[in-house]
């Protein structure tokens, strides 16, 4: 019986030891099966002009690739190819649009560009693509032409970043080395900077180009770094906007560099760093939020705004789940009859085509003014239209009407006791015609004089980080919580 026993026992012992031996030669298997499954490509012709690598991964980066004339006989093909191959083992979906400069004007070039952000926005879904991560790239003319859309294009049609390698900035270069010099620049604005070192640059919009890295050779004598990349990169950089710059001794305008394999290895590592380090923000699943305002909520006087701005402190507070937006633009009124009205900026229709799910309002400091508050019979009007505007979005945002921070010092005629007196007053009157939530700023800021800069009007980073912290306790407060906030 006890020899039984202990057949049996081997038996089972036998069999436990079989099943964990097949489980640890299966786990291996199906860690690679879903590595590979991370990799697997579907190479897709879209049209005579535009073929893509789609990966199947989660992330749903993808990059635009511009490539021109011959190229492909280049050694600028030759980073394509190692870029696009590099990028397919990170996840990333490479698009090449390739398209010829002979008969080609600007305006063709950056519409065609345009035209691929938004098809690959409008199919998003079915490509798994993230449409809050789409970038664009280019060489030379493919950098100009990829840097003007950038800077230019719609909401719908810019792209998230742009990774740009010895691009054409300065409209000097652009017709001292024939390029494009065939035909006419698209306006007559573009023709009236052609001289202009800053050509591109000089089309850098605060908070809205997006963010860029570009990589330059210091013996390009096709392109004149300085007069281009280093430009853009001043421009950016000038406007509070993100942007990297690399710069290799040796390579010429054509890259020629990457016949070194280190340095080819550096330069691609280059990008991929920069790529690791700058990850999106949004995903169709983000709670997006619009923070509108003046030169308060854009960042005035503080260095790099893009990151130490109300908004950026903000999209910290609120952390992963959120996506946080500046749509600020300095000196601007929310009095349509006032000098600057806010209505009349790209801002503003990007905050729209944003569709937020939550809208933090803080306008009216401007409007204080003795010119602009002239037209004080129009504030109410005209709040109450921008809240219309904002609630009649798809989304249906939560609208936050933040009311103006303390003026400490009546620099540039902005009056406090007009603010206080009677702009707020209109405010939560608004508020409470609109069902809006009120965030009084004015009043939980008043301790916090010392965080001002020395007019009196804008708050220092630490400051700003202050205005965040506000907000962000005042939404975790309200019914928004219930709604959006994750637990």
């Amino acid at each position: 019986m006890g020899d039984i026993l202990i057949a049996i026992k081997m038996k089972s012992i036998i069999k436990y030891l079989f099943v964990l031996a097949l489980s640890l030669s299966v786990i291996p298997l199906y860690a690679q099966h879903n590595k590979a499954k991370k990799q697997v490509v579907h190479h897709k012709i879209i049209n005579k002009n535009l073929e893509g690598d789609l990966v199947n991964q989660s992330h749903g980066r993808a990059i635009v690739a511009l490539c021109y004339d011959n190229q492909e006989q280049t050694c600028q093909f030759s980073l394509f190819n190692a870029l696009k191959k590099s990028f397919i083992e990170q996840g990333i979906s490479f698009f090449v649009l390739k398209d010829k400069l002979s008969g080609r004007n600007t305006f063709q070039l950056t519409t065609k560009a345009e035209e691929t952000i938004k098809l690959l926005r409008d199919s998003a879904s079915c490509w798994h693509l993230n449409p809050y991560d789409i970038g664009i790239m280019g060489f030379g003319v493919g950098g100009y032409v990829a840097a003007m859309v950038s800077c230019k294009a719609s909401f719908a049609e810019r792209p998230n970043f742009s990774l740009l390698f010895n691009p054409v900035i300065s409209g000097i270069d652009l017709k001292r080395n024939g390029l494009l010099a065939d035909v006419a620049l698209p306006s007559k604005d573009a023709v009236l900077s052609v001289d202009e070192p800053g050509f591109v640059a000089s089309f850098v919009r605060r908070h809205l180009t997006p963010e860029a890295a570009l990589f330059l050779t210091n013996d390009d004598v096709v392109v004149n770094p300085v007069q281009n990349g280093v430009a853009y990169y001043a421009a950016m950089r000038g406007n509070g906007n993100n942007c990297s710059l690399f710069i290799y001794p040796k390579g010429g305008h054509d890259l020629g560099l990457l016949a070194d394999e280190a340095c080819r290895k550096q330069l691609i590592d280059d990008v991929n760093s920069w790529l690791e380090n700058h990850q999106p923000i949004a995903t169709p699943q983000s709670i997006r939020v619009a923070c509108i305002g003046n030169s308060i909520t854009d960042g005035a006087g503080i260095d790099l705004a893009s990151e130490k701005g109300y908004p950026a402190m903000l999209q910290k507070r609120l952390g992963k789940g959120f996506a946080v937006r500046n749509f600020g633009v300095s000196a601007r009124t929310l009095l349509r009859r006032g000098d600057l009205p806010y209505v009349n900026e790209l801002a503003w229709r990007d905050a729209l085509a944003f569709n937020p799910n939550i809208v933090v309002l803080k306008l009216g400091t401007n409007d204080s003014k003795p010119e602009n508050w002239r037209f004080n019979d129009g504030f109410e009007r005209d709040l109450l239209a921008m809240v219309d505007t904002l609630q009649a979005l798809p989304a249906h945002p939560k609208v936050y009407l933040a009311t103006p921070i303390p003026a400490f010092k009546s620099t540039w005629n902005i009056n406090d006791s007009v603010i206080v007196n009677a702009i707020m007053p209109i405010i939560r009157k608004v508020a409470r015609k609109r069902h809006c939530k009120i965030i009084d700023l004015h009043t939980k800021y008043a301790p916090y004089g010392e965080l001002m800069q020395a007019d009196g009007i804008h708050p220092t980073a630490e400051g700003a980080a202050k205005m965040a912290e506000i907000i962000a306790e005042d939404l975790s407060k309200c019914e928004v919580k219930k709604r959006f906030f994750i637990k």
